[in-house]
C-alpha cells in the first residue's frame, strides 16, 4: 500500500503530461495544452490538499527519556503534524510563484534596458535600477519562506 502512495504523485503528474500532447494533438494549439495542463493540475493540486497523507516514522514523544536496551536516549520533543506539511506546502509556493513573478518581470524589464542603453549609455544606471525591481520579487519571496519554515520548526 506504501509503494502505491509513493507512485501515485509521479502517476498524476504523468497524466497531467498525458492530457496536455493529447489535447496539443487533438487541436493543434499550444495555449489549449497549456490550459488544459494547469487545469489537470490544479485538479490534482486540490485532491491533494484535501486528503493529505501522513507518515510518522517514530511514534510521537513528549520529550524526555526513553529506554533503549541497556541505554537511554534524550528525545527532542519534535512532533509532526499537518499544519508542518501544509506549511513547507506555503514555503513552497512563495518561493516558486515568486521566482515566476521575477523572472517575468526581469523578462520584460531586461530587453527595454538593453534598449535604453544601446541609445543612450547614460540611462544604464536607471534601467538597471528596473531590472533590480524584479529580482528583489524573487528574494521577496525567498525571504517569506524562510520565515514560514522557521516559524513551523
Amino acid at each position: 500500500m506504501l509503494k502505491l502512495l509513493l507512485i501515485l504523485p509521479f502517476a498524476a503528474l504523468a497524466l497531467s503530461l498525458l492530457a496536455a500532447v493529447r489535447s496539443f494533438k487533438k487541436t493543434g494549439s499550444r495555449k489549449r495544452a497549456v490550459m488544459t495542463n494547469l487545469a489537470v493540475f490544479a485538479v490534482l493540486f486540490m485532491v491533494s490538499a484535501a486528503f493529505p497523507l501522513i507518515v510518522k516514522a517514530s511514534e510521537q514523544n513528549t520529550g524526555g527519556v526513553v529506554a533503549a536496551g541497556d541505554t537511554e536516549v534524550q528525545t527532542s520533543g519534535y512532533q509532526e503534524s499537518s499544519s508542518y506539511g501544509m506549511g513547507m506546502i506555503a514555503a513552497a509556493l512563495a518561493t516558486g510563484l515568486a521566482g515566476i513573478g521575477g523572472g517575468i518581470a526581469v523578462a520584460s524589464a531586461a530587453p527595454a534596458a538593453i534598449g535604453a542603453t544601446s541609445e543612450d549609455p547614460k540611462n544604464f544606471g536607471k534601467s538597471l535600477i528596473f531590472v533590480a525591481l524584479g529580482e528583489g520579487i524573487a528574494l521577496y519571496g525567498l525571504l517569506v519562506s524562510i520565515l514560514i519554515i522557521f516559524t513551523k520548526l
